[in-house]
């Protein structure tokens, strides 16, 4: 699958960054199958799978939530689940479980073609008083000890929360990283792109940003500082869906590197090092290389590594002699834009290429 994103989440390629988050009773196959010309993720669900679960799902049916009672949830989902394929989009089921067992069963049933998201989102009493949406939050050991059951069962792992709810959602998304989790969708309510800056510097964590995005900007923003998708639930009309998409398309087309962070020393995250300077003076690159428990000395090693038989090498006449120390294509710099002449890279290429060193260098300080 070609695309100009060149997003992969495990193995599977994902044509767009804009998903469609679940809302229960509401996605499901035929919504998604609706909107796929325009998103790379549809999640559905969420599913109560097992009896704890289901027996809360009743209590909600009762109240008048009937979208929250499964029926026949494994062939239901088998079907819905093509429905989203047929569409060239990459399937999630959002799954509220009691017990690390239900999810692996699932899994089993269905296979690894489909990403498993955990519910750990969801704030109905019904479903917290049986041991899942927002109870793992407040039990992450549980949250933990699902993601390393369903890695094992050999799937791709999505992880469902609300900011805010746990004690510390820095050290949380960490933890789910190290753990194995391939993704951390974050419902953003109530905060913004500066709180997912915060998870973003934590791990290499694939991030989906949720709630409020419904223009470019929006979106914009939250790429701008960390997010690798954003999604919509209730304002994923396909107009909203359609405009969103092409926005991000032309400007991936005019620019490269869809979701290149602002420069560290306008408040980016730590994958604009790939911009900075040489440490030789001060400013905002050294109290982070600190954090890092990385010296100016290592910095310039690391990145001449990073861009060591890439155009990037290139430069003499830039201000350190190397594009491996120039800023964003959107910054005028006739020093750096002479160097790309010279060398013939046109500034979305530039721009790949510098996403290609913020990855190496955001591996080589998690390593």
């Amino acid at each position: 699958m070609e695309t100009d994103f060149d997003i992969f989440i495990g193995d599977m390629p994902v044509k767009s960054p804009i998903a469609v988050a679940c809302m229960a009773g509401i996605t499901d196959g035929a919504y998604i199958r609706d909107v796929a010309e325009h998103i790379g993720l549809g999640v559905i669900g969420g599913y109560a799978i097992d009896p704890p679960t289901i027996q809360a799902a009743r209590t909600l049916s009762n109240q008048g939530r009937k979208e929250f009672l499964p029926r026949n949830l494994v062939e239901n989902l088998k079907g819905q689940i093509e429905l989203i394929r047929a569409g060239g989009v990459v399937p999630v089921i959002n799954l509220r479980a009691s017990e690390a067992g239900s999810l692996v069963a699932l899994s089993q049933e269905l296979g690894s073609s489909v990403i498993y998201e955990i519910d750990a989102h969801c704030r109905q009493q019904p479903m917290i008083d049986a041991g899942c949406g927002e109870f793992l939050l407040h039990n992450p050991e549980k949250l933990i000890a699902y993601v390393q059951a369903l890695k094992i069962a050999g799937v791709i792992v999505s992880v469902k929360i609300r900011a805010g709810v746990a004690a510390d959602d820095v050290e949380l998304s960490r933890r789910l990283w190290k753990a194995g989790a391939d993704i951390l969708h974050i419902d953003l309510m109530d905060f913004d792109h500066g709180y997912l800056k915060k998870i973003r510097d934590a791990s290499l964590i694939f991030i989906i940003a949720n709630n409020g995005i419904t223009t470019f900007e929006r979106a914009k923003d939250m790429f701008a500082h960390g997010a690798d998708m954003v999604s919509l639930a209730r304002s994923s009309d396909p107009k909203t869906l359609s405009l969103l998409n092409s926005q991000v398309t032309q400007y991936t087309r005019e620019h490269g590197w869809y979701n290149v962070p602002k420069q560290l020393c306008r408040g980016g995250d730590i994958r604009s090092l790939a911009f900075c300077c040489m440490p030789v003076k001060p400013c905002p690159l050294l109290p982070v290389l600190k954090k890092l428990n990385v010296t100016p000395q290592e910095f310039v090693s690391m990145k001449m590594e990073a861009v060591a038989g890439t155009p990037l090498e290139q430069g003499a006449n830039t201000c350190f002699g190397s594009l491996a120390y120039c800023c964003k294509d959107t910054t005028p710099c006739m020093f750096r834009d002479s160097a790309l002449r010279q060398a013939g890279i046109n500034k979305p290429a530039y721009m790949d290429l510098k996403r290609e060193v913020s990855k190496k260098l955001m591996n080589k300080i998690f390593k």
